[in-house]
C-alpha cells in the first residue's frame, strides 16, 4: 500500500540578507551568500488513517516544515508525494488552485489569531466551502451545521464571533474548518497549548474520534510529549533541521535510541509509581543552523557521550526498521 504522503530528501534553506551597515557589507561583498538552514534532508512517510508526532524544541524547524508540506512556502530541494502526486513542484503561490489543495488542511496553534475577527463561527467554518466547493444557500447551512454537530459545537454558537466564544469553542470553530472539506491530511500545529489541561483532555478524544470516523491522517506537531504519546501511532524527532529519530510511539518512550530523544523523555514529567527519573541535563554550545559543518553531527555541541568521530561523519537516518535514528553510537551499538 502506498503511503498517503511521502516526503525525500526535503530541503528548505533561507539565503541571509546582508548586514545594514554598510561597512559590515562592504566586508562582505567577496564571500558567498550564507543560508540557514531549516529544513535539511528530511525523508519519511506517512500512511493513510495513521497519527504522526513531530516534536522538537523550539527553532527546530517544525513550524517551516508544516509550511513546505501545506505549500505555503517553496522548497529548495526534494520531493513531496501527497496521493502518488509531486505537489512540491507546484508553487506556493499556484497551489491554492491545485485539484490536491482542498485534501489538505491544517489546525493553527493560536485559535484566536488564525479566525477571522470580522466572521461568525459559522462563516469561519463556511469559507473554505465557498471558495473551494461554490456551495451557498441552503446546502451550505446544512453543511455547516453537520461539520459543528460533528466536533460538538452548539449550533446556538454559530452565530457568535470568536471574541464571544472560550477557548476550546474557538478550537472547535478550527477543527470544523479544517475538517470541512473532507481533507485526507489535516495538520494539527500544537492545537492544545494554549488550553486548560481538562479542556486538552476532551479535545484530544475529539481528535481521536475524528480520525476514526473519517479516516483522517494526522500530522501532530507539539511540544507536550504526554499528549504525543496519547494520540499518536508514531513520533518522529527533529534537531536542527533534521529528523534524528523514529518510530513507533512506544518504541521511542521505552527505548529512546538517540541522546537528544533521552533528554526530550527524560524532561516529560512522569506519574508512575516507580522510583525517580533520571534527568539528562544538555550542556555545551548549541551548533548554528548557518551554513553547518556538512560532516559534523548537528547534536555534538550539546551530547553528553559525544565521540572524536562525531565530528568527521554526518550520522544519517536508518534506511530501514520501523525504529530508526540518526546516531553513530546507537547504530554501531
Amino acid at each position: 500500500m502506498n503511503p498517503l504522503l511521502k516526503v525525500e530528501e526535503l530541503n528548505k534553506h533561507f539565503p541571509l540578507t546582508p548586514p545594514q551597515n554598510v561597512f559590515k557589507r562592504w566586508a562582505r561583498l567577496n564571500h558567498q551568500t550564507s543560508y540557514l538552514h531549516a529544513v535539511d534532508n528530511v525523508s519519511f512517510t506517512l500512511n493513510k488513517g495513521e497519527s504522526l508526532g513531530l516534536v522538537g524544541e523550539s527553532g527546530c524547524g517544525k513550524s517551516t516544515l508544516v509550511r513546505l508540506l501545506t505549500r505555503l512556502l517553496d522548497p529548495s530541494g526534494g520531493r513531496i508525494l501527497f496521493n502518488d502526486r509531486h505537489i512540491g513542484e507546484v508553487q506556493a503561490k499556484e497551489f491554492a488552485l491545485h485539484p490536491e489543495r482542498a485534501k489538505i488542511q491544517q489546525v493553527f496553534q493560536d485559535p484566536t489569531d488564525s479566525l477571522n475577527p470580522r466572521f461568525t463561527a459559522f462563516e469561519c467554518i463556511a469559507d473554505p466551502l465557498k471558495r473551494l466547493e461554490k456551495l451557498n444557500g441552503l446546502a451550505l447551512q446544512n453543511r455547516v451545521e453537520g461539520i459543528a454537530t460533528q466536533v460538538s459545537l452548539p449550533l446556538t454558537l454559530l452565530e457568535r464571533y470568536p471574541h464571544q466564544l472560550s477557548g476550546g469553542q474557538k478550537l472547535r470553530v478550527g477543527i470544523a474548518r479544517g475538517i470541512a472539506l473532507q481533507p485526507d491530511l489535516l495538520i494539527l500545529d500544537e492545537p492544545t497549548s494554549a488550553l486548560d489541561v481538562s479542556v486538552q483532555a476532551v479535545i484530544l478524544k475529539l481528535l481521536d474520534k475524528l480520525r476514526c470516523e473519517l479516516g483522517l491522517s494526522y500530522l501532530f506537531v507539539s511540544h507536550d510529549l504526554n499528549v504525543v504519546r496519547l494520540l499518536c501511532d508514531r513520533v518522529m524527532v527533529m534537531y536542527l533541521g533534521k529528523i534524528v529519530e523514529i518510530g513507533p510511539v512506544e518504541e521511542i518512550f521505552q527505548r529512546p535510541r538517540h541522546p537528544y530523544t533521552k533528554a526530550l523523555i527524560a524532561a516529560v514529567s512522569h506519574f508512575d509509581a516507580g522510583g525517580p527519573v533520571q534527568r539528562v541535563r544538555l550542556q555545551g554550545e548549541l551548533s548554528s543552523p548557518v551554513d553547518p559543518d556538512p560532516h559534523a553531527c548537528r547534536f555534538y555541541g550539546r551530547c553528553p557521550v559525544r565521540e572524536n568521530r562525531c565530528l568527521k561523519q554526518m550520522p544519517e537516518l536508518e534506511e530501514t526498521g520501523i525504529h530508526r535514528s540518526a546516531c553513530l553510537l546507537s547504530q554501531s551499538g
